[in-house]
């Protein structure tokens, strides 16, 4: 997992993308997204390169920058996607994580289960997050976690943007099933668990 500046000034800025704090089409300055993120100019600018590669902020010449929009495709799009890759990709990490990676997703299950008793959307979906870059570090697969990374940051966005706590409270369980069948080594059912997961996050 990374901890430079560049990766910490992303994750601030994705949160505030992720949960609408920056309104899809927005009009964003550098200075605003520094100040907002609350790191310097080179971590934000990398930060802002990295958003921009996963379709968060478009760069426009002559304007600056603006918050993506939310077409009415994206929903199907990221997640034929996700419905693809994903299962794989945890059936991987359950095969090929080591015992410091399977107790921070343990870790990951403990703070989502927290965050469900005390309905904090928010913390959840930071949490989820962190499930996303764990599996992401711990899949041997690059090509699958380079075409995933972008529809999952997507994919929180759109659901956040109609979650509520009893669907919290459903993805958490699902979320916890994929983390349990990992931290076992159950390949078969680590597939079976996401794909459980992508199922429902699907579903409209």
């Amino acid at each position: 997992m990374q901890n430079s500046q560049s990766h910490l000034a992303y994750l601030a800025l994705e949160h505030l993308v992720v949960t609408l704090a920056l309104k899809p089409g927005a009009l964003v300055t550098e200075k605003q997204l520094i100040e907002l993120a609350g790191h310097g100019r080179t971590p934000v600018r990398e930060a802002i390169q990295k958003l921009a590669w996963q379709g968060l902020i478009l760069i426009k010449p002559r304007v600056g920058l603006q918050v993506a929009e939310i077409r009415p495709e994206d929903h199907t799009n990221v997640m034929q996607v996700r419905r693809e890759l994903e299962p794989i990709a945890a059936a991987l990490v359950a095969q090929h994580a080591n015992g410091e990676q399977r107790m921070k997703l343990l870790d990951c299950a403990r703070l989502m289960s927290e965050c469900a008793v005390s309905g904090n959307l928010a913390g959840f979906f930071a949490a989820d997050k962190a499930f996303d870059e764990l599996l992401e570090d711990a899949c041997p697969n690059s090509f699958i976690t380079a075409a995933l990374a972008p529809v999952q940051t997507h994919s929180r966005r759109l659901w956040y943007s109609t979650a509520n706590p009893e669907r919290m409270d459903r993805s958490i369980s699902l979320h916890v099933s994929v983390i349990r069948a990992i931290h076992q080594a159950n390949v078969e059912e680590a597939r079976r668990a996401m794909t459980s997961l992508i199922d429902y996050l699907g579903a409209k």
